[in-house]
């Protein structure tokens, strides 16, 4: 492992000290002009003049966003390529190179040890209202590292230690199959080369549904029993046989492997048998080992195997970037922090694996919440961030939305994450025009060729939809595109594409459609696509999208936030001034985070809210003390204590805050309510306890909402004066259209739609009905007529583009349906084999749109549908609900139930919808 020079202190890099040339002036220092200076005095200057930068580093997958603070001056703010290698070995390096030339005034060659240690020293007096108590500024970064190792397969080389008998846990897998109609099914590999198994065994004596309780106090009376953290008794079938153990390590080792990853069974609650394999494998010499329990310390077996070989797969490749990074100073910074999964932030020698996977887009939730946020006002946030190939949205009411596991690259990592959804759908996705509809992703254009605007042989994309249609100002493109990168965006190939598309539709169809209303209509079918997974951060969970406000972020956020507000029925658009780097802004505003588990086992009862209190404290004490031992202080740390919640039989846990009244039932009760609309009769059980510990780490108080802005603003009412127009396709009709230029504008000034807001990096477009207001750090857009759009009819007459936004819609609440079924499910079955369907159907029970489930069940209920239609035919009322399972009324085997619930508007059947899934989910067991 390589030795990590000490912050503060000079580690010899090999190299001769630069030499300032004899003309040089240096920034907030004394200049040295007609002579020489002497290397040891530029050394002493150029730390003085970097004392209290702090820099914060989103390295996303194409670009990498740099903002940097600096007592006494404005912020430094650029974006530069992630990766470059014909300029710089490393982004965030390169980066951090960047800003201190500016902060010292000097020229800095590529490649040369940086001296950082002014880097995270405080520059400000204790005193200064703008910053926090302890460690003022600091060297942060957000790295998509650790997702890309996982999405392209670079990660560690690692071998997996298994209970004997399930060595293929990981293999085998959940039997989702992400493509369901798919004829070519190709299974995610298993992340580990080898596997070994460990000869060992425990069970679980006493458990929730067993028909026969234990007398837990005489059963401890057996030496094989054990008492677990939880509460629960497990029996100790077979203890390992330690000379074994160390025989299969051993042979392991000498094919090379340097990593392991050991999930042995029930560890969640007994951890002794993988930590004495643990111990075994660093006797060997193994330099990376990972145990389930504590990577990933929650119950189901193949969700903790999969998370911890994430892990071991990962945690390799993130300490030697780490080590990288660090190699490329003589001094570090006082301090470098990562950004973590959580929201968090991390000391680069803590960072794991697994807490990188989301650690760019966490920042962007995290920058939402500092920048857009009144607390004061209460109205929660949908973030809303577009970019190139896929839009990631995420939801903000004072708290933090953490989720206990996310899937990704077709694997569910069990660790604590933000809750993030995404959808590929972004600025480079692809039209087409198939069977009659508009559609739109999910493959993307990427960076290369890229849009067909780029001049590298691209399809047409949504940013080619954009530019056609003139809601892009070409003038703001640099000339980069092209065979030689020194061309400006190409618009006539895009009209050429757009006539050519539109002739082969219009054929197909009968449809007379122009070459602008089909853009249009893609843009529009691109708006709806994006809004599904609003819908299911907040419809799917009981929010009102309609009560929040819209921040938007990200290069291509501003082009199409009006367009989804309206969809969404959200009345105003927050858009901050660094919202193209929101996520490194973001990064620059986190705190350090630390969060301890234990599982339980007990009713929730006042006597057992005794014991989780006293464990609670337990866990508390530990978070203090890793918290402090990363730099936070004591006094800045605060507490959020929470337990998991289910009821008795059920699978779906609620993640319940301690309520301000302590009860927690109540609590849950009123969540499970509001998202899944009903509650059971039937105790409530705790599964886990959690503590999550928040520490300052020198992030800015949080800047002003811009609501007392907006107020002065829309008191005076003035007009922002436009220099230029453009030409814009809005509404069915070209028309002149003013360009406000930000750095240009009066700030408290104000934009009536449609209009389009420019700045160095982005594109807003303020649609007709909609009035943007420039603030001093903000774009607020507020929808002026919000009941418009209820006004509008809509065109009975057959429109593939209204035919291709109402599939989207329709796909979206059966996909819904599904969801809340799966969360819901006692049985195993849905659950777990996801053996289920959801689907709407028509008034007359014909099949009008389904998610991605079981074939055989969709093939047939559209007959069930009809059968019990006109078997029922006028005797169904509002609030009747049919179950079948006939097999001669469309009915697949008896198992499947399909239960159907006709939907009534005047009295009249509009349509059905139905589930159908494994019978086990029915009665009380």
């Amino acid at each position: 492992m390589k030795t990590r020079p000490p912050p503060g202190r000079s580690v010899s890099s090999g190299l001769t000290e630069p030499v300032v040339p004899a003309s040089i002036t240096l920034n907030s220092m004394t200049p040295f002009i007609g002579h020489v200076a002497d290397p040891d005095d530029i050394e002493q200057h150029a730390r003085e003049a970097n004392v209290g930068v702090s820099i914060a580093i989103d390295r996303g997958g194409t670009f990498c966003d740099v903002i940097a603070k600096v007592p006494d001056r404005e912020p430094i703010v650029f974006k530069l390529l992630s990766e470059d290698p014909a300029n710089y070995a490393d982004a965030p390096t390169e980066a951090i190179r960047r800003v201190l030339e500016t902060t010292e005034g000097r020229s800095i060659p590529v490649g040369e040890k940086l001296d950082g240690s002014g880097i995270g020293k405080s520059g400000y007096s204790d005193n200064d209202k703008h910053m926090t108590d302890h460690f003022k500024a600091s060297c942060r970064i957000g790295t998509t590292v650790g997702t890309n190792a996982l999405l392209e397969h670079k990660g560690e080389k690692f071998a997996f230690v298994a209970t004997k008998g399930f060595k293929d846990v990981c293999v085998i897998g959940d039997q989702t199959r992400p493509k369901l109609f798919a004829l070519d099914v190709k299974k995610a590999d298993a992340l580990h080369q080898s596997v070994i198994e460990v000869d060992e065994r425990i069970t679980v004596e006493d458990y929730d549904l067993n028909p026969t309780p234990m007398d837990k106090q005489a059963a401890l009376d057996d030496p094989d029993l054990v008492r677990t953290r939880s509460g629960e008794i497990i029996r100790v079938l077979k203890s390992i046989d330690a000379k074994q153990v160390r025989d299969q390590l051993l042979e392991l080792k000498s094919q090379g492997y340097t990593s392991l990853a050991i999930a042995l069974l029930h560890s969640y609650l007994y951890p002794d048998h993988e930590k004495a394999v643990e111990t075994i494998a660093r006797e060997v010499g193994f330099q990376y080992v990972t145990i389930s329990s504590e990577a990933s310390p929650v119950i189901k077996y193949l969700r903790r195997s999969i998370s911890v070989c994430s892990e071991a797969y990962l945690y390799p490749v993130i300490r030697r970037y780490v080590e990288n990074f660090e190699s490329g100073f003589r001094v570090l910074p006082q301090r470098v922090e990562f950004m973590c999964s959580d929201g968090g932030l991390k000391q680069a020698q803590k960072f794991r694996g697994n807490e990188a996977l989301l650690s760019g887009p966490a920042g962007g939730v995290v920058g939402i919440a500092q920048s857009c946020y009144d607390r004061n006002e209460g109205t929660p946030l949908i973030g809303f961030d577009m970019g190139g190939t896929s839009t990631d949205v995420c939801r903000y009411d004072g708290k933090y939305d953490h989720l206990t596991e996310s899937r990704i690259a077709e694997r569910t990592i069990a660790v604590p994450m933000l809750n993030i959804q995404t959808v590929a759908a972004g600025g480079g996705s692809v039209l087409f025009a198939r069977n009659g509809l508009l559609v739109v992703g999910p493959e993307s254009a990427g960076a290369f060729p890229g849009p067909a605007s780029y001049r590298k042989g691209g399809p047409l994309t949504v940013t080619d939809a954009n530019l056609f249609l003139g809601r892009l100002d070409l003038s703001s493109f640099p000339a980069i595109f092209g065979k030689n990168a020194d061309e400006p965006l190409d618009t006539e190939i895009v009209k050429k594409k757009f006539q050519e598309m539109t002739d082969d539709f219009n054929a197909q169809t009968s449809q007379s459609l122009s070459p602008e209303e089909l853009a249009a209509g893609f843009l529009n079918v691109a708006n709806e696509t994006m809004s599904r997974p609003i819908r299911n951060t907040t419809e799917a969970r009981g929010y009102a999208p309609e009560g929040h406000n819209l921040v938007s972020f990200g290069g291509a956020g501003g082009q199409h936030a009006c367009s989804i507000a309206d969809k969404l029925g959200i009345k105003r658009i927050l858009i901050h001034k660094w919202s193209s780097l929101l996520s490194a802004y973001g990064i620059s505003q986190a705190q350090l985070q630390y969060e301890a588990a234990e599982p339980h086992s007990g009713d929730l009862t006042d006597l057992e809210i005794l014991a989780v209190e006293s464990k609670l404290e337990i866990l508390k004490q530990k978070v203090r003390r890793e918290l402090i031992d990363q730099g936070a202080s004591d006094k800045s740390i605060q507490y959020d204590e929470s337990l998991s919640l289910r009821y008795f039989g059920t699978d779906t846990n609620l993640v319940i805050s301690k309520p301000l009244d302590g009860d927690y039932a109540a609590a849950f009760i009123s969540e499970h309510l509001r998202e899944f609309a009903f509650n059971l009769e039937r105790k409530i059980v705790i599964d886990s306890l959690q503590i999550r510990g928040i520490g300052s780490a020198g992030a800015l108080i949080q800047e002003a909402p811009p609501t007392e802005a907006l107020q002065r603003a829309q008191a005076e009412g003035k007009k922002a004066v436009a220099t230029e127009r453009q030409k814009v396709y809005v509404d069915g009709a070209w028309c002149d259209v003013d360009m406000i230029r930000l750095a240009k504008a009066e700030k408290g000034t104000i934009v009536d739609g449609p209009a389009l807001i420019l700045d160095a990096t982005q594109t807003i477009f303020v649609e007709p009905r909609f009035r943007g207001y420039i603030l001093p750090d903000h774009v607020v857009i507020d929808m002026f007529d919000p009941l418009a759009q209820l006004k509008e009819t809509v065109e009975e007459k057959f429109s593939p583009i209204q035919l291709s936004i109402f599939a989207h819609r329709f796909m979206s609440i059966a996909e819904q349906m599904g969801n809340t079924l799966q969360r819901t499910a006692i049985s195993t079955s849905i659950r777990e084999r996801l053996d289920f369907s959801c689907a709407i159907f028509s008034p007359d029970g014909q099949l009008v749109a389904n998610a991605p489930h079981i074939p055989i069940h969709l093939g047939s209920m559209q007959m069930a549908i009809q059968s019990q239609h006109r078997h029922w035919l006028g005797k169904l009322r509002s609030g009747d609900v049919v179950m079948t399972n006939h097999p001669e009324w469309g009915g697949t085997h008896l198992p499947d139930i399909t239960v159907i619930t006709p939907v009534f508007v005047n009295d009249q059947i509009a349509f059905y919808t139905a589930s159908r899934g494994h019978h086990t989910d029915i009665g009380k067991h």
